[in-house]
């Protein structure tokens, strides 16, 4: 199958939603099909306003149709809202031809975080965008039960997978620090709620692995927090694997593929019962979810590597590919 994916979130930007969307293009061509990526670096770009590391596409709309008339695809999935996947949607309508979309991030609630307006505004326009698409593609229950709740009549579920190859037990050797080490690992934004983390009274080091927005400002707040960037998803698995409990603050995440890396390297997750960490742990007994998040922290000392690693192994890239090729729709219905 002829597969293009549109995707405004893509290398070299460094957050879940690229690594899904990478991953799968990946899998999917090893399982034998043609996918073409058309994403920001075809195009000229400007900076995202309040997050200057992301470039957005400028007028892309003639170039988007031209790359996809020439591909001649059998299905289009369209994964992100930013100006390429509105570009995109746009030539799909007018030429009369189906395509999927999916809900990676909640955009509406970090429109909310940074600029205050009611989250029904946000909401309206992401209804607006999904609305002619085939099938939304949600990466959890949680997530496809609130869409539903905010009027999305075509939302779908689909899981996400994990790289238990890349991210392994390693040992902890990698960062000498006093233990028990609590880590964070991924984007360092308001929306993540890294200082309900980071102003924990907990035993032992607290590091954060990653880069973004809030970083400087929570550096010079939290100077006694261990701060580190991982250059490569090899030393990226070993900063993973190095902690001794993950510990995952957000409360607006749609899944948290971090916990997932986290567990395979066999690190427990302390989160808040919420929905993206009660959709990756389940009912497991890798992780602890707790409104107490301190009390969860110290609680998941306690769970066996072994545990973890064994709850990763469960989610297989195949599968989430599989899975998404089922819920693609051909062009013309």
């Amino acid at each position: 199958m002829r597969i293009a994916i549109v995707t405004d979130a893509w290398h070299p930007q460094r957050n879940g939603v690229v690594r899904v969307l990478s991953t799968l293009a990946d899998t999917l061509r090893r399982m034998g099909h043609q996918v073409l990526v058309i994403e920001p670096g075809h195009f000229a770009t400007f900076p995202c306003p309040s997050y200057p590391e992301i470039r957005l596409a400028l007028w892309p709309g003639a170039k988007v149709g031209q790359a996809l008339r020439d591909f001649d695809p059998d299905a289009i999935h369209l994964p992100t809202e930013g100006p390429l996947g509105w570009a995109a949607r746009n030539w799909c309508l007018n030429q009369n031809l189906a395509f999927t979309t999916a809900y990676h991030t909640k955009f509406p609630h970090y429109v909310r975080a940074r600029t205050g307006v009611p989250l029904s505004w946000p909401y309206a326009l992401m209804r607006r965008f999904h609305a002619p698409s085939a099938a939304v593609m949600c990466p959890s229950p949680s997530v496809h039960r609130e869409l539903g709740e905010w009027g999305f009549a075509n939302a779908v579920e689909w899981c996400h997978g994990v790289d238990c190859d890349t991210f392994r037990p390693q040992g902890k050797d990698f960062v000498d620090v006093p233990r028990p080490l609590f880590m964070y690992v991924g984007r360092v934004a308001v929306e993540k709620n890294l200082a309900a983390f980071l102003e924990l009274d907990l035993p032992g080091s607290k590091m954060v692995v990653g880069d973004g927005p809030a970083r400087a400002a929570l550096m010079k707040r939290f100077p006694d927090t261990h701060w580190r960037i991982a250059n490569g998803d090899q030393e990226l698995s070993r900063y993973f694997s190095a902690g001794d409990c993950f510990v995952f603050p957000s409360l607006t995440d749609t899944f948290g593929l971090v916990m997932l890396e986290a567990l395979a390297s066999g690190v427990p997750v302390a989160a808040f019962p919420v929905p993206g960490p009660q959709d990756v742990l389940g009912q497991s007994s890798a992780g602890i979810l707790n409104p107490d998040l301190r009390r969860a922290a110290l609680a998941a000392l306690d769970i066996d590597p072994d545990v973890c690693r064994a709850y990763a192994l469960g989610f297989s890239w195949d599968k989430v590919a599989e899975q998404f090729l089922s819920l693609l729709r051909p062009l013309r219905t």
